[in-house]
């Protein structure tokens, strides 16, 4: 007898459902103001930070998802349109990291987020199916809708997200360790 085959959406669309279970009443707490940290601080381990990603965002904003496999930790990074972000267990060990991007970093990001071309890579745009097994998985979540990516041969390219992608992991401590 062959083992059943999961549904390739499956991950993405639990990771989402799982983020919105978390989060709870956060979402309606939009209008409320934050305090950006200067500097990059860590948190606490043990998981005493608590998740604060969104499942929508505004104009401007973008929430990244991305875990390696099925098994992996998950990472979540939120960036607000000051620059602001917050990353919970960014490298995997369960540490909470706060830091503002760069003034030409944000002003980049934000240029990004508002590109037309943005509405077109989403996953409903595209009909995104995950295609591989032990990937890294990378889910943003911008005003346009969800756009999710694998890190595995064949892989559609996505430009305008691609570039948000590679513009996150860069400004930030995103290095995922499996």
């Amino acid at each position: 007898m062959l083992p059943r085959a999961r549904p390739r959406l499956l991950l993405p669309l639990l990771a989402v459902a799982l983020v919105g279970a978390l989060t709870g009443c956060s979402l309606f707490d939009g209008d409320k103001p934050r305090t950006p940290a200067a500097q990059p601080t860590a948190g606490t381990a043990g998981g005493t930070s608590q998740l604060e990603i969104p499942t929508t965002v505004a104009a401007g904003q973008v929430s990244l998802l991305q875990r390696l496999g099925e098994d992996g930790p998950m990472r979540t990074l939120s960036v607000e349109r000051n620059g602001a972000w917050q990353c919970v267990d960014c490298a995997g060990d369960g540490v909470t990291s706060r830091g503002t991007l760069a003034p030409e970093l944000t002003e980049r990001l934000q240029v990004l987020l508002a590109n037309p071309a943005l509405a077109d890579e989403t996953d409903q745009a595209r009909r995104y199916r995950t295609t591989c097994i032990d990937a890294l998985t990378s889910s943003l979540i911008t005003s346009a809708g969800l756009i999710t990516s694998q890190d595995c041969p064949g892989e559609e390219l996505t430009p305008v997200a691609g570039e948000i992608l590679l513009l996150l992991t860069q400004a930030t401590p995103a290095e995922v360790k499996g």
